[in-house]
């Protein structure tokens, strides 16, 4: 399994500020949804930063982003490890398949891989 990047997941309700902020900086918006907006640098677009009031379809907001290869792979390593699972894998309507899973610091995971 590859990791392909991770994403901090900021809680935010100051979108246009964290926008407008982080702008000044070298970021420009490459996602929005209404309920999660991502930032990623011009001259690399992996590194990226999001901005989440609430995650629309899980029960929490997760600390980071994970984005693999196989999320499958990743989803049935940690469900083998004991890990506890936080939201169940699925696929989601923007087009990724995810699940949350909780780290050994108490943090929320999304594992994703895009379809």
């Amino acid at each position: 399994m590859t990791v392909r990047r991770v994403v901090p997941n900021v809680r935010s309700e100051a979108g246009p500020e964290s926008r407008e902020f982080y702008g000044l900086l070298g970021f420009e918006e490459v996602m929005n949804l209404g309920w999660i907006m991502t930032l990623a640098s011009s001259s690399d677009p992996a590194a990226q930063i999001s901005f989440m009031a609430d995650d629309r379809t899980a029960p929490v907001t997760p600390d980071l982003s994970v984005e693999v290869d196989d999320v499958d792979a990743a989803y049935a390593a940690v469900r083998e490890s004991g890990a506890e699972i936080v939201h169940p894998l699925q696929d989601e309507e923007w087009g990724v398949r995810r699940f949350f899973v909780r780290d050994p610091n108490g943090r929320v995971v999304n594992v994703l891989g895009h379809r």
